[in-house]
């Protein structure tokens, strides 16, 4: 599928269309019985990552790109060093309005293009019971379930309040 988009590393003037494309999918994903627990989240991931992404992603030895189409960003997402072997996936998100035309598929190449070109055998990924989309690509691209939880605790990487997770992996 042809996705017409540019994948380009995060330049600080994307910095708040990043932090408006985080805030509205995760606004989005948000049940009803859950705001509050969403605003939390991505209040404490402002602060601690989105609103700090050059220097949050430079101190974990990964990097982050966006994903541009007609001079828009349209998609985000991050790498960053989680064992001497792997690299997470982080904060990919695809704008609301262009889903379902490759952008996600495209962007995760891209992720793991850069595990190979790095010389990293292992991509680690983790979503959410609230991401049926995801899921569904994850599986679809070859990605391994090593393990569900509860994600009780919240942090900038989980919402918490028992929202069950899914991490896959893929070697290379």
């Amino acid at each position: 599928m042809k996705t017409g988009i540019t994948i380009r590393p995060f330049a600080e003037e994307d910095s708040p269309r990043v932090r408006e494309l985080f805030i509205t999918i995760n606004r989005l994903l948000s049940p009803p019985h859950m705001v509050d627990a969403f605003e939390s989240y991505i209040a404490r991931s402002l602060s601690q990552e989105i609103d700090r992404i050059a220097a949050y992603y430079r101190e974990r030895d990964g990097s982050f790109w966006v994903a541009v189409r007609e001079h828009t960003i349209v998609g985000m997402f991050g790498l960053e060093r989680v064992a001497p072997d792997a690299l997470e996936l982080r904060r990919m998100y695809v704008d609301p309005s262009v889903r379902r035309s490759g952008i996600a598929r495209q962007m995760l190449l891209f992720a793991e293009d850069e595990c190979r070109r790095r010389r990293i055998p292992k991509l680690e990924l983790s979503t959410s019971e609230l991401q049926d989309a995801a899921l569904a690509l994850y599986r679809g691209a070859g990605y391994t379930l090593i393990r569900e939880e509860f994600a009780e605790e919240s942090t900038n990487k989980t919402v918490g309040g028992g929202i069950r997770r899914y991490y896959f992996e893929k070697s290379f």
